[in-house]
Order: C-alpha cells, then structure tokens, then sequence
C-alpha cells in the first residue's frame, strides 16, 4: 500500500510539498543575505512545514550552515525559552567533540548540559539542567557561545508571540540586545497570532521594530494546487476533475491543511472522488468532532458562544458593531459583543482576516451552522 501523499502533520520531502516557490526564494534569500525575517500566517496555514522546506531546500545547498527550529507556543516563561533554546543548541551546532565541549564549558557556567548517545543511531542527545534564576545569564551565555563558534546558523523561532505572553519584563529588549549583536546568526521569527506579532514588530515602541522583513502567508495559488493534488489522483488510477477540487478549496477558502485533510480521505477512499463524496467527507468529519466542540464551548458563556454562532452563520463579519448585525442574531450591546470578541480572539476561536472576523476552525464554523439558534 502507497504512503498517502497528503500529509496533514510534519514535513517528509519536496515531492509532498506544494508550490510555495515565490515564499521560498524570499526567505532564502532574506537568510542567505543576512536578513532576519518574520513569518505571518493563520495557524494551520502551513508556515510550519514551509519553515522545514525551506531549511531542507538551504541543507542540500550548503551543508555548512547549521539549521534550527524550536517551537515555543507551550513555553510559558523566559527559563522554559532558554531550556528549549538550550536543548535544541547543545550538540546538534557542532559535533560532541573535545574542542565543542570546551567551548561549551567556556561560555556556559549556568547551564548543565548532560551528553548522551542514541544506542540504536549513535546520534548525541542533550538534557539540558540550568541555575535557577539565571535564566537571564544563561540566555547570555548561549549567544555568547553561538558567536564564538562562529559557525552560520539559521534559526527558526515557530510561535514566537508566546515571548508576549512571559511574566517577566523586558524579554523583548533582551533578546533583540543579543539577537543584534551576533552576525553569524539569523532568525526567522514566525507566529500565528497577527494582531500580537504585528505589535512586536511593526509598533515603534517595541524593541524589534523595524528589525526584520516581513512575509505574510497567503494562501496557495488554486490552479497550482489543483495539479500537485490531481497529479497524485492520476498515479492512483482516479481523477480529480477541477470542480471537484475548487468545491474543496472554495468551502475552506484556500486553507492548506483544512483542505490536506479532506484530501487525505479522498485519497484513501475507494471511490472516484466528486462533490457528493467530498460533501460525506466533510459531514464524517465534522460528527466526529462534535463532541470536542461541545465540551470545548462547554467552558465559555452564553454570550460568547451566541457570538461564535452568528459569525459562523454569516461565514465572515467586517462590522461586528452593526447594529443589523447585532439585531439579527439577538446579541447584546456593542460592548457585551466587544468583550466576548476579545476573549474568542485570545482563545484562538476567532480570528480577523483582512476581510473580516471569521471562526478559525473551519470545521467548527460547519458544525456551529448546524446547529439550532
């Protein structure tokens, strides 16, 4: 049996990678260039796995740089940043040699590194234990080691709007005081949140104002999309006709992995994909996820959820404030709507295009317009 090409999790290789040309050159070139770079992009777009093929793509090119990517969205302090920093840094930037152990043990006094080998690959693994409450210093002396190794270094820093949500001040200012000073590194800082990201870096009373390009994820080119998947179709043997595939596309209005996954099923099922099937797919999936929507709102307001609701039936809302809006769908006053907005937002349940307000998990706004008002 085939491995199934449309891959809803992880990066494999370019052959299962779709398009995303112009956004490879940009950060290519941003990188190779000396350029540090922020990614934008809703979750779920793919800015993830473009992250990985991108660094895939750069490795094959110049095996000499060392490439790196940490996720940080389940951080939730400076000391848990640079435990992840740490970890993803010590043995993987050089070889567990003798000189690379002195250089750590150099520049590294507040953090314990403890070196042990995979006994199945023989690859070096890393725990990484620090001094309390030296989280400040430890940061310093990673970047103190990154520049003395001298060695070209990319790092990815994925969900990087977390840093925002740190106890502790001034993590901003201290990183960029690092980040500025080390030019044998540079950053991708990428996140999904865009109203907090766009306040790190585009407000002039933040510390990385100005400090980086800025790409901003869109969705991919449907007519390009439709060959990558059709293409697979054929080398099973069925047909994906261009109608069926922009019914997928336009239901989930371009979003990739919404779209990954009912490509997914479509691909492992034994029938010829058409509309009829793909509207089943979407109705499997959506019943199997009621019951995770139910105890997800379970936690949340009348208010709130009315809100989730009729923004869910109107698809995408510019005026949340109408008052036709606010009328047709029983909610409350403007203020009432603004305060359940801020929280869906910050919960991540909606989300504001430049379009408008829409729900962020597209399955979730199907199964909501299923259900009675």
């Amino acid at each position: 049996m085939k491995n199934n090409p449309f891959l809803i999790t992880g990066y494999h290789s370019p052959v299962y990678f779709c398009d995303r040309a112009h956004e490879t050159e940009s950060i290519s070139n941003a990188l190779l260039n000396g350029r540090n770079l922020t990614l934008l992009s809703p979750r779920r777009m793919g800015k993830t796995g473009l992250i990985h093929h991108v660094f895939h793509r750069m490795e094959q090119q110049n095996p000499e740089i060392a490439f790196f990517y940490i996720d940080i969205f389940s951080t939730q302090n400076l000391r848990e940043f640079v435990k992840l920093l740490a970890s993803a840094l010590f043995g993987k930037l050089d070889s567990a040699s003798q000189k690379t152990m002195n250089l750590i043990g150099k520049f590294i006094k507040s953090i314990r590194p403890v070196f042990t080998f995979d006994e199945f690959s023989g690859t070096p693994k890393v725990s990484v234990d620090m001094v309390p409450e030296r989280e400040e210093v430890s940061l310093k002396e990673i970047f103190s080691y990154l520049q003395a190794s001298e060695k070209k270094c990319f790092i990815a820093i994925d969900e990087f709007q977390q840093i925002a949500q740190y106890p502790e001040k001034g993590v901003e200012a201290l990183l960029r005081s690092h980040i500025q000073f080390i030019p044998n590194v540079n950053f991708i800082f990428s996140g999904s949140k865009r109203h907090v990201m766009n306040e790190i870096f585009l407000s002039p009373k933040r510390p990385f104002y100005q400090s980086t390009q800025i790409l901003s994820l869109d969705k991919i080119d449907q007519d390009n999309y439709y060959r990558f998947a059709a293409d697979f179709f054929i080398k099973q043997g069925k047909e994906l006709t261009s109608e069926t595939f922009s019914t997928i596309y336009d239901t989930f209005n371009g979003h990739t992995w919404y779209i990954q996954t009912i490509l997914n099923r479509l691909y492992s099922h034994g029938d010829h994909p058409d509309d009829k099937l793909v509207n089943r797919v979407i109705a499997d999936i959506v019943d199997e996820s009621s019951y995770m929507y139910e105890s997800l709102l379970s936690a949340f307001s009348s208010g709130n959820i009315r809100l989730l609701r009729a923004v869910a039936k109107e698809k995408c809302i510019k005026e949340i404030n109408a008052g036709d809006f606010i009328t047709r769908y029983n909610l409350k006053a403007a203020s009432s709507v603004n305060s359940s907005l801020k929280k869906l937002i910050d919960k991540e349940l909606m989300y504001k295009t430049s379009q408008g307000y829409i729900v962020y998990d597209h399955f979730m706004a199907l199964w909501l317009r299923q259900q009675l008002y």
